[in-house]
């Protein structure tokens, strides 16, 4: 409690200090523009001053420089809109070349000061005001804010001083800022002072900003976009070196993988009337078919007609306790996947103009891959590898054997004892799945809770309901190894410092998954991976190489179903038209469910993801205990939230 009242104390003191800053900074612009208005600051002015001003630097002219220096950091500083008439000012009594030196290096002290302020003073209002807009604007300066300021100081139609405000909201280093500001300035500068020099055939600021030098402006401001069009050109060049371009493409696509986002390329592909070839070296439809979304789906309605013969008691019908053929429930779940089979399946596309091929697929150069040793050539190329399960390197637990969620399906018997490593949604889904079929469940999360990318009340929730269908659920345990011996098998664990055994018969991994990305020449062609060891793409899914692109789970970041689908579009799109049109992927808003009973579902931002961005926001939250239907069907347990901006009704 001390310590929160302590930060509150400090928080208080940094925004009195803010507020106090502000005031000053307005009064000491109100100040300035009255003096300025009171002596005549203007072209007239100027020119009438000229011999008098002309005195005092022959006099004392580093005094005078300085003071002269001075005036413009400080104006520039606090956005005065004088720039132009102090640069004519350093023409006219420095002469070009001192005038410009003075004016170059006392604008971007001021810019940069003007900028800091900004920084200080007002972010954190604009984020509280714009903050989704503001993220925007900050992803583009992350990508090329270099470029983008540049530009901007080349054309001097737009304030300088709005420039030096926008940049203290955005993300950019204080260095970046200085020597491309200094370099930015440096055209308009020179253009000012050389005017000044003339200051007695000035007749007005506004006549200085000829059409015609506009114009030259405006292509000068062109050139870094000119230039980063260049320098691709050049970065292209350089990584196809070495490799020789076909003179002629068997097809206009090649996509690795049929599962979800492999399907869905080709699919957009043909519908395109383009040429494209499908490899898939294992089962048609991926995971999300023989191994993920179906047949988890399927299990878990069985289980929960299950759970809910159980509670037929709370709705007045007696019935006995339901007896589980659990061989008969795995054979309902492989029903499921053929049923759905024949809409991934190899005739369906080649009906739509597929050319699908069975076998291994090896990129053996950017237009080339191989199909058991067989060549392709192909304009372009989508990787939509997906990923696998993880399993850790944990000591004994190869020897005492082990399921995965690609394996758990061919079970027949129904395991009495099954310990679950990893409380993310595949361990939680499953842990209450078979929880309600008859195991005694165990679920080992080396986390301090279950479900960390929810927020942590919906974890709790779920691992209180958890908790009340029977599973053991145990957080904060660090798996050691795995114990076998002839009177069965343990799971070593390490629990706030003391060694805990749990017992079981059939041990389950579900800590995750990691993209496949080996074993099809990624190596050969240095593709290069992120940390997270997904492929390296750009907002447009393209790989290293222009030509090649990645989508779905082997992409990242997201290990979802639609999520693939909705990046098959992207990538398969930039991949076919990208030379006329690019389309940056959309990541604003995506779903995601965690499949337990209640389900978890989120759209757009949680309280966890809003706080880790930086997202003010409100909440507004609506007990489903409150709901009339809730009530009457006797399911009034969980709740709804909304995330909005604040002082908006904006859903997050």
């Amino acid at each position: 409690m001390n310590t929160l009242r302590t930060e509150d104390r400090a928080t208080g003191q940094r925004l009195a200090w803010r507020r106090l800053a502000q005031v000053l900074l307005v009064a000491l612009i109100v100040a300035l523009l009255l003096v300025g208005w009171r002596h005549g600051a203007s072209l007239q002015t100027l020119q009438a001053s000229r011999d008098t001003l002309l005195a005092l630097n022959a006099t004392r002219p580093l005094a005078f420089a300085a003071a002269f220096f001075g005036l413009y950091v400080v104006a520039t500083a606090v956005s005065l809109p004088v720039a132009q008439l102090l640069t004519l000012s350093a023409g006219a009594l420095f002469g070009l070349l001192e005038g410009t030196v003075l004016v170059s290096f006392a604008s971007t002290l001021g810019a940069t000061l003007a900028m800091l302020s900004s920084r200080f003073l007002f972010r954190d209002w604009v984020r509280r005001h714009a903050g989704e807009r503001l993220q925007r604007m900050q992803r583009g300066v992350a990508r090329d804010g270099a470029f983008y300021l540049f530009s901007l100081r080349l054309v001097p139609v737009i304030p300088f001083f709005l420039i030096n405000l926008l940049a203290g909201l955005l993300p950019m280093k204080v260095r970046t800022f200085w020597w491309v500001s200094q370099l930015g300035m440096l055209p308009a500068t020179l253009v000012y002072v050389a005017a000044g020099t003339q200051l007695g055939e000035v007749t007005s600021l506004s006549g200085l900003l000829s059409l015609g030098l506009i114009g030259t402006l405006v292509l000068i401001a062109l050139l870094p976009w000119l230039a980063r069009g260049g320098l691709a050109l050049l970065r292209r060049r350089r990584v196809y070196r070495g490799w020789q371009r076909p003179s002629a493409f068997d097809r206009n696509l090649v996509v690795i993988g049929a599962g979800s986002a492999g399907l869905v390329s080709a699919y957009i592909a043909a519908t395109l009337r383009a040429g494209v070839t499908l490899v898939e070296g294992d089962q048609m439809g991926g995971d999300c078919l023989n191994t993920g979304c179906v047949p988890s789906k399927a299990l878990i309605r069985i289980a929960r007609a299950a759970h809910e013969v159980r509670q037929a008691q709370r709705f007045g019908i007696a019935v006995a306790e339901p007896r589980v053929d659990f061989a008969a429930a795995m054979r309902q779940v492989r029903a499921a996947i053929a049923a759905i089979a024949p809409h991934d399946a190899v005739e369906r596309y080649r009906s739509l103009g597929v050319d699908v091929r069975r076998g291994h697929a090896r990129i053996v150069s950017p237009w080339c891959v191989e199909v058991d040793g067989r060549p392709v050539t192909t304009r372009a190329i989508v990787i939509a590898a997906g990923a696998e399960p993880i399993v850790p390197d944990l000591p004994g637990l190869r020897e005492a054997g082990y399921l995965t969620s690609e394996n758990v399906w061919n079970l027949h018997t129904l395991p009495p004892r099954l310990l679950i490593l990893g409380g993310g949604p595949v361990g939680c889904e499953l842990a209450q799945a078979f929880a309600r079929l008859g195991s005694r469940v165990t679920v080992v999360q080396r986390a301090a809770r279950l479900l960390m990318r929810e927020d942590d009340e919906v974890a709790a929730f779920v691992a209180a309901r958890l908790h009340a269908e029977g599973v053991d659920v145990r957080v904060d345990h660090t798996a050691i190894a795995v114990e076998s011996g002839e009177e069965g098998k343990w799971l070593r664990c390490e629990h706030a410092g003391a060694s805990v055994r749990i017992a079981f018969d059939t041990v389950l991994v579900a800590v995750g998954r990691v993209p496949r990305t080996q074993g099809y020449g990624l190596e050969e062609l240095k593709i290069p991976l992120t940390p997270k060891k997904t492929i390296e793409t750009d907002a447009w899914l393209q790989t290293l190489y222009p030509n090649i692109y990645a989508c779905g789970d082997v992409a990242g970041p997201w290990q979802l179903t639609h999520a693939g689908a909705h990046q098959a579009w992207y990538a398969t799109l930039n991949a076919l038209f990208g030379d006329i049109k690019r389309f940056r992927v959309d990541e604003r808003v995506m779903p995601a469910v965690t499949f337990t009973d209640p389900e978890v579902a989120r759209v757009g931002l949680n309280e966890r993801a809003a706080r880790a961005s930086g997202v003010p926001f409100e909440v507004t939250r609506y007990d489903l205990a409150d709901l009339d239907r809730a009530l009457a069907e006797q399911a009034a347990e969980g709740f709804v939230k909304v995330l909005t901006a604040p002082g908006k009704d904006r859903i997050l």
